[in-house]
């Protein structure tokens, strides 16, 4: 069996349904997520919101159902593809870096896809072995970790000491 990471689309406001029904059929999944703070009038709350809205990664086997399984769940759209009718996997590398970014407990934004910069690799640091996309802002440094195919790029604050090309 050979598994690969695919961008699933959902319905707006749907990712942590089709994240629990996919997980009962045994799919693995990745919802990555960031807690921001949600102003009410009487109160101020943490509350999760996913970094890509309307959509979530599911790992698949290429040679099985997996495909029509995880498009028949609740709430599920469609696997996102670059050749209609073909589904286009999203580099394990990507996933691992988004992992690695969610996991750092770092603070980061998701920017539009950055095109312009140097690709790199971090050396040290929670990041260590994630590769990205390096840009300066102003007199800041930022390690950028794309996803090609969702046209979104995760951001945070990085030291150019931590980095080397990749």
């Amino acid at each position: 069996m050979e598994h690969n990471w695919y961008a699933l689309w959902v319905k707006s406001r749907h990712e942590c349904i089709a994240r629990d029904e996919l997980s009962k059929k045994g799919i693995e999944t990745f919802l990555p997520s960031v807690t921001k703070v949600q102003q009410w009038r009487d109160r101020k709350k943490k509350v999760e919101f996913p970094m890509f809205p309307g959509y979530l990664f599911v790992s698949l086997d290429r040679c099985s159902d997996d495909f029509q399984r995880a498009v028949r769940t609740r709430g599920s759209v469609c696997l996102v593809s670059l050749d209609p009718g073909h589904p286009t996997p999203v580099s394990s590398e990507e996933i691992q870096a988004l992992k690695a970014v969610v996991a750092s407990g770092e603070a980061f934004d998701v920017y539009p896809h950055f095109q312009q910069g140097a690709r790199v690799r971090v050396r040290r640091g929670p990041l260590e072995g994630a590769a990205g996309v390096l840009a300066k802002k102003e007199d800041r440094h930022f390690f950028f970790v794309n996803v090609e195919i969702l046209g979104r790029s995760v951001g945070l604050k990085i030291s150019a000491n931590d980095i080397e090309q990749a």
